[in-house]
């Protein structure tokens, strides 16, 4: 017979699976789309890729955030298995929905407004952190990612190609640019990791802890934190190969035809500054965003503005980015309402 601790726990973990999962199809885009983009990597080395680095990124750089996720916005004695697994279950659905969509989407503006939902229902939100901190940076972040990629493409890569090293078979076929853009692309994967598996890792450490009756919140829960990394990280993997070629296949092949040259540019700039929001001030944010906007600002650069948002995945990823959101924050609150009707939490 199993323990009613056993099953407590098992049902959350499943769900943060099925999350990791969704977000591993879901990010293997701003990991590799690049590297797919330039014609340069199999789409099948890419899941067992992405998995790896993913795995380090959150062993490695992942504490900051998922103390934000796991502690941050709601009191983590409140972090119960009911409420973390309507928390994963929620954000889980709204990825779903994006990745059926093949729109990358971001798992951490997913999260928190799925973590947000009940901090408000049960008045426990803490605001300074969700809007001084955490929202802004979801704003500044793309647009620095954006500006900078733009001021790169003009200033940078645009007297290159008029010198025409873009278009150089020697450049362009160099082993050292192909392996330099392999780098980025683990890179921007290692960042991924360090970010967003929080998303699914801190609320399963804080609920293990209340459900364990473990008091020393913060001598146990970095390692509880890296024991739900070990179980949650290789879902990512499974992810990228179920929804991973849809995806990549959209950013790197359907916004903008880039380069070599480019894709060190946009793989560098976006993974940079997911990595410092990381290591910095713990603050999930959006990779794919980052990305995406890196990837603009570059396409602007060749294109011009009236070009480049013309295209209709772009307004494609603007509408999705604004609903799953939504849909993560509606449904958490209602699954929450429902719960405490039931006699649940």
């Amino acid at each position: 017979m199993i323990s009613p601790l056993f099953s407590h726990l098992l049902i959350p973990f499943l769900v943060a699976m099925f999350l990791a999962v969704n977000m591993g199809g879901s990010g293997t885009a701003p990991a590799f789309s690049a590297a797919y983009g330039a014609n340069i990597i199999r789409k099948t080395l890419i899941p067992g890729l992405f998995g790896i680095m993913v795995f380090l990124g959150a062993i490695i750089a992942g504490k900051g955030t998922a103390t934000t996720v796991g502690k941050g916005l709601l009191d983590p004695e409140m972090m119960s298995f009911t409420v973390v697994s309507i928390i994963l279950f929620s954000v889980a659905i709204a990825l779903l929905i994006a990745n059926l969509f093949g729109i990358p989407q971001s798992t951490s503006q997913a999260t928190v407004m799925a973590v947000t939902a009940p901090a408000i229902y049960f008045h426990a939100l803490n605001s300074d952190k969700l809007l001084f901190e955490i929202m802004p940076t979801w704003f500044i972040l793309p647009i620095i990612s954006f500006f900078i990629s733009l001021l790169v493409g003009k200033y940078i890569y645009k007297p290159i190609r008029k010198r025409g090293y873009t278009i150089s078979k020697k450049v362009n076929e160099n082993p050292i640019l192909r392996w330099l853009i392999i780098i980025m692309s683990l890179y921007v994967a290692f960042s991924r990791g360090a970010n967003n598996v929080a998303n699914a890792a801190g609320p399963i450490a804080s609920m293990t802890m209340n459900e364990l009756n473990i008091v020393d919140i913060e001598k146990n829960f970095i390692l509880i934190m890296i024991l739900a990394t070990l179980i949650v990280a290789p879902s990512f993997g499974i992810g990228s190969s179920i929804f991973g070629h849809k995806i990549v296949r959209k950013t790197g092949k359907e916004i903008v035809l880039f380069g070599k040259i480019e894709a060190v540019i946009i793989a560098f700039i976006s993974a940079s500054l997911l990595l410092i929001a990381s290591m910095t001030k713990g603050i999930p944010t959006s990779l794919v965003q980052l990305n995406v906007a890196a990837i603009l600002g570059i396409g602007v650069a060749k294109l011009g503005f009236k070009n480049i948002f013309r295209k209709t995945e772009v307004n494609k990823f603007f509408v999705m980015w604004i609903v799953a959101p939504i849909i993560a924050f509606g449904l958490s609150l209602l699954l929450i309402y429902l719960a405490e009707r039931l006699e649940l939490l």
